[in-house]
C-alpha cells in the first residue's frame, strides 16, 4: 500500500490556533452529503476543527508518517472514538465513522471539498470565499451547503494544495496555477486582489478519460464527423481545437489522441499538467513560475523550444496562449506534423487572429504577412467547440485551411453543427451537416490507407447523431 508522510501534510495546521475553550460542543448532526448539510452546519464545522486540532498535539507524527493510508485511518478512528467518550456525545456507529473520515480528510485531504472531490458527477468546484462554494453538473451552476470556518482555514486548504506541486501563493504572488494529486486542474486567487475570501476553481480531472465512442454517445458530434477528424490524426494533420473556457477543448483532445500511434514519442508541454495520453511513450513537460525573487521561470516558449531537441515525433501544447505560438507553428513546419494544440477562441477564423496576436506578442521582425502564411503552412485543420446555453458541448466546426489568397488565410468548413431552435426549459436543438466540400487532407488519409465513406460529404442530407 502506498506510504506517504503525513507531518508534510499536516504542518500548516500546527500554525492554526485552537478557538477558545467554550461550552461542550452539541452532538453533531450526521455527515451528510454536500449537497444535503442540514443548517447549523457551521456549529459542527467548529467542533471539527477543534478536534482535528486536538487530535494534532496528541498524534505521535514519528509513528504515524511509517503507516499506510489504512492503518492510519483506523489510528485516527479509535481517537475521535476516544474523544467522542470523553465529551459524551450520543453518536451511532454510523455517525461516529463518518465523523472519523470527515477528521481524517480535514488532516490528510482537502476538507469540506473531498466530498465534491470524490462525487463523479462534478465537473466544476468553484468557491467564491468561505461561505460560497459552487459546482457544475451537466452544465448547470448548484450553490452547495459546504462551508469552510474562516477564510484563513480556506487559505490552509489553498496552501495545501499549491505545496502539493511545488509551488506558492501570497500576498506578493496572490495568483497560482496547480493540480491536484489526481491531475485536477486548480486555479487559486487571493487577497489582496480576491476582495471577499480566496476564489478557488477546480477542474476535476476524469479518472476515466472519454473516449471519441463516448462523445458520439452523448452527441456531441456524429460518428461521421468523429470517423474523419480520426482519421485526419491519425495521417499526421496537424490540428488545433479552438473554444471557449470549459467547453471541452482538453477532453476532445485526449480524445483524439487515441489516434496517434503508440510507436511515437510525444512530448506535453502544459502549464497544470492534466492531459491523458494513452500512450506508452510520452514526456510531460510543466512550466515553472518564478520564485520569491523574480527568478526562475520557465515558460511554455522555452519549453517548447527543448522540445524539439528531443526528438518527438509530435509536439503536444496544452494551451497556446502567448509568444510561444510561433515556436509551435515552427515545429508543425519542420517535420512534427501531426502535433496538436487548444486554443481559446470563438470560432476558427477568430482562432487565426488570435495566433497573429500571439505571435506578435514575441517582437519577432517578422511581417504579417509571414506570419499568415506560417499558419497557413502549419495547421491543417481547427476543430471549433462549444458549451451551448443548455450547458452541452458540441463540436460546431470542423474547418480546413487550405493556404493563402493574397493576404488571407483560406479556409473552409468541411461539418458545421447549425442550431435551429430552442425549447421552452432551454435545450437546444439542432443538426450536423457536411458543406459539400472535399477536404484536401483526404488524399493524405487515402495515401495512409485510412478509408473514409465520402458520402458522409453529401450535403443534401443531416449526419445522423448516433
Amino acid at each position: 500500500m502506498a506510504r506517504f508522510s503525513l507531518a508534510k501534510v499536516v504542518a500548516p495546521a500546527l500554525e492554526t490556533k485552537a478557538p477558545e475553550p467554550a461550552a461542550p460542543a452539541p452532538a453533531p448532526a450526521p455527515r451528510q452529503s454536500a449537497q444535503t448539510t442540514k443548517p447549523g452546519a457551521s456549529s459542527v464545522l467548529d467542533m471539527h476543527l477543534r478536534l482535528h486540532s486536538r487530535l494534532i498535539d496528541e498524534l505521535d507524527l514519528a509513528k504515524l508518517d511509517k503507516l499506510s493510508e489504512a492503518d492510519l485511518r483506523k489510528e485516527v478512528m479509535t481517537l475521535v472514538a476516544d474523544f467522542a467518550r470523553g465529551e459524551r456525545m450520543a453518536l451511532n456507529t454510523t455517525e461516529l465513522q463518518d465523523l472519523g473520515a470527515s477528521i481524517y480528510d480535514e488532516m490528510v485531504g482537502l476538507g469540506p471539498l473531498e466530498p465534491l472531490l470524490k462525487d463523479e458527477s462534478i465537473n466544476d468546484i468553484l468557491i467564491n470565499g468561505p461561505f460560497q462554494v459552487y459546482v457544475e453538473r451537466r452544465g448547470e451552476l448548484e450553490l452547495t451547503q459546504v462551508r469552510f470556518r474562516d477564510n484563513d482555514h480556506l487559505l490552509r486548504i489553498v496552501n495545501r494544495i499549491v505545496a502539493g506541486v511545488g509551488r506558492r501563493i501570497d500576498e506578493s504572488q496572490p495568483m497560482v496555477d496547480a493540480r491536484l494529486a489526481d491531475g485536477s486542474r486548480v486555479n487559486a486567487a487571493i487577497a489582496p486582489i480576491a476582495i471577499d475570501g480566496a476564489a478557488v476553481s477546480i477542474r476535476k480531472f476524469s479518472k476515466k478519460p472519454l473516449t471519441l465512442e463516448k462523445l458520439v454517445e452523448f452527441k456531441a458530434l456524429p460518428q461521421a464527423v468523429a470517423d474523419f477528424i480520426h482519421g485526419a490524426v491519425k495521417a499526421r494533420v496537424s490540428t488545433v481545437i479552438s473554444g471557449g473556457t470549459g467547453s471541452g477543448k482538453t477532453t476532445l483532445l485526449n480524445a483524439l489522441s487515441a489516434a496517434i500511434s503508440h510507436g511515437e514519442r510525444l512530448i506535453t508541454i502544459e502549464d497544470a499538467a492534466e492531459l491523458q495520453l494513452q500512450q506508452p511513450h510520452v514526456v510531460r513537460l510543466e512550466t515553472r513560475p518564478p520564485n520569491i525573487e523574480g527568478k526562475g521561470e520557465i515558460r511554455q516558449r522555452e519549453l517548447v523550444k527543448n522540445a524539439l531537441r528531443m526528438r518527438p515525433d509530435r509536439v503536444i501544447l496544452g494551451e497556446v496562449r502567448a509568444d510561444e505560438a510561433f515556436d509551435m507553428l515552427q515545429a508543425m513546419n519542420t517535420g512534427h506534423e501531426g502535433s496538436m494544440a487548444t486554443i481559446h477562441a470563438n470560432n476558427p477564423r477568430e482562432a487565426i487572429g488570435r495566433l497573429e496576436q500571439m505571435i506578435a506578442m514575441g517582437g519577432l521582425a517578422i511581417s504579417p504577412d509571414a506570419m499568415r502564411q506560417q499558419i497557413a503552412s502549419a495547421i491543417g485543420l481547427i476543430i471549433q467547440v462549444m458549451r451551448l446555453a443548455d450547458g452541452k458541448r458540441k463540436i460546431t466546426h470542423v474547418t480546413e485551411i487550405t493556404g493563402m489568397e493574397g493576404q488571407v488565410v483560406q479556409m473552409q468548413d468541411i461539418f458545421t453543427f447549425n442550431r435551429t431552435h430552442t425549447d421552452a426549459d432551454g435545450t437546444v436543438h439542432g443538426e450536423f451537416r457536411a458543406t459539400g466540400l472535399r477536404p484536401r487532407c483526404l488524399d493524405e488519409m487515402n495515401r495512409r490507407g485510412i478509408a473514409y465513406d465520402t458520402a458522409n460529404f453529401d450535403p443534401s442530407r443531416p449526419l445522423v447523431m448516433e
